[in-house]
């Protein structure tokens, strides 16, 4: 469907109506209501921000539009950010042993040292105590959470 936005003296005025709605509102588009185009919300980059969660509407060739105003981080806020992701993840259980990890600051995530192997029917835990992976027993049923010091499935029930 066709958008159009109000204006006055070259500024919109309020927001977008669809085209249907003019023509029954006004039997057609009145010559002071111009084309719009929506744009979607732009997804950001980890080291982006979003000035505002409103687009501005601006003239754009033309044709009235969304415009969002997404900038690159400071340095102080990408240091923040980088200190949240290490903060947050020094609250986990068991932080303890995974404190060799670090972080990758190109993707904003902590990272193992050595890559995760892969081997078909193993499944493998980070070991603290190694400072490497290692393979670990399969959960058996029932609710269990593993005791990386003792590197077995413990109870939760006792």
């Amino acid at each position: 469907m066709n958008l159009y936005i109000q204006t006055e003296n070259g500024q919109t005025v309020n927001h977008p109506a669809f085209e249907d709605n003019l023509i029954a509102a006004f039997g057609g588009v009145p010559d002071h209501w111009k084309p719009f185009v929506r744009v979607e919300r732009p997804t950001i980059d980890i080291y982006e921000v979003l000035e505002s969660e409103q687009p501005a509407y601006q003239l754009v060739d033309g044709v009235w539009t969304d415009v969002w105003s997404v900038r690159p981080m400071t340095d102080e806020e990408k240091a923040a950010a980088q200190q949240a992701v290490r903060n947050a993840w020094a609250l986990l259980p068991n932080a303890f042993n995974f404190t060799a990890w670090v972080l990758d600051e190109a993707a904003l995530r902590m990272v193992p040292p050595i890559p995760r192997p892969v081997e078909e029917g193993k499944i493998f835990r980070w070991s603290g105590a190694d400072n490497n992976w290692k393979e670990a027993p399969a959960k058996p049923e029932g609710q269990y959470i593993f005791d990386f010091a003792q590197w077995a499935w413990v109870s939760v029930n006792g």
